[in-house]
């Protein structure tokens, strides 16, 4: 069985638009439980890779993706979170398969998570 591990870079600035919505009617705004929009950008560079197999490269790529999603709190430590988003990739070298061409990126997520 081969594995390869690379290094993935992910910037991920969020607006939570409807907080005063959410005081409003008297909800909770704890741990950030609102709707947001972010803007998820990812970067997968070619720097090193940690693989069980000689000679893997991996190219690099950039991809921009508008996301929609929602955040909750659950009791006091747990939470969870919803989004999806389509953008845009751009392969960032030519290896023959990908080319220097653009495709669609896309992100879908559902996350649970513990707050200590």
């Amino acid at each position: 069985m081969s594995f390869v591990m690379a290094p993935a870079f992910t910037v991920e600035p969020r607006y939570y638009y409807n907080l005063n919505k959410r005081i409003n009617k008297a909800r909770s705004i704890t741990g950030n439980s609102g709707n947001f929009i972010s803007l998820k950008t990812t970067f997968h560079p070619d720097w090193f890779l940690i693989s069980n197999e000689d000679n893997v490269n991996v190219v690099s790529d950039i991809s921009f993706v508008p996301t929609w999603g929602i955040r909750r709190t659950i009791g006091m430590h747990f939470c969870y979170e919803a989004g999806f988003g389509i953008g845009y990739r751009r392969y960032l070298q030519s290896d023959g398969y990908y080319g220097d061409k653009d495709y669609v990126a896309v992100n879908l997520h559902l996350r649970i998570g513990y707050k200590f």
